[in-house]
């Protein structure tokens, strides 16, 4: 509970990754992938309930082997590679309504943010009564300015590549930006019934350290993050 209102995590993994083979529940430092997420959500201070949808069997079996609940199999047309989140979000809180199981707020929780913490969760439900939000969503300092990108034409030339007032100026004269990190998405549950996403006019940002915003979509990605849990990162 927050603030007298009831908090469920939804932890949304299909079985069908093609870049990492299951990569939901490919060993990560000893647990499945998956397993870093539900452990995050149950020892959140204020979650009260971490359910995870999925249309696999196995990923089902080792999501409720630590803990989580899986009341429901998702339907594979929400499963595919195209699908989004969200339809998975909005299937389960559709789902759970019609079982008379409503809660106050939603926390997403997506499996290939491992370094997520409980305190991050915890610390974006705060946020979320502290600012009087909708909805709150985690980012992180980007790595490079986007300033510093984009696109090429065909032919690969670099005239105007870079806006003339940019093109001499060091990294720490340009201004901060900041991206998703997908690792915490937080919000009220009629507002994500009546609007189907987790932005609006009245969203704020979590700000989450780079080290725990690695989203895991690549080999390198997996490796790195292992590196960083077998050196005890916590």
């Amino acid at each position: 509970m927050k603030n007298g209102k009831s908090v469920l995590a939804i932890i949304p993994a299909r079985g069908g990754s093609k870049g990492i083979p299951k990569k939901n529940i490919i060993n990560l430092a000893g647990k499945p992938l998956i397993a870093w997420s539900i452990e995050a959500a149950k020892n959140s201070k204020f979650i009260d309930n971490v359910i995870v949808s999925t249309e696999d069997d196995e990923i089902s079996d080792i999501a409720k082997q630590y803990g989580a609940y899986v009341p429901f199999k998702r339907p594979s047309d929400l499963a595919q590679d195209s699908s989004k989140s969200i339809d998975a979000i909005i299937h389960a809180i559709e789902w759970l309504k019609n079982k008379n199981d409503r809660y106050n707020i939603i926390v997403l929780l997506q499996p290939t943010s491992p370094l997520r913490k409980s305190e991050d969760i915890d610390d974006a439900l705060d946020l979320l009564i502290l600012k009087k939000a909708d909805s709150i969503v985690s980012v992180c300092k980007t790595d490079h300015s986007p300033l510093w990108s984009n696109q090429l034409p065909e032919d690969g030339r670099m005239n105007n590549f870079l806006d003339n007032n940019i093109m001499n100026k060091s990294r720490q004269e340009l201004p901060e930006y900041y991206r998703l990190n997908g690792a915490v998405f937080v919000a009220y549950m009629d507002y994500l019934e009546k609007n189907k996403s987790f932005f609006g006019e009245n969203t704020f940002a979590y700000i989450m350290p780079q080290d725990r915003s690695i989203d895991i979509d690549s080999r390198i990605d997996l490796e790195l993050c292992r590196i960083l849990l077998e050196q005890d990162f916590k």
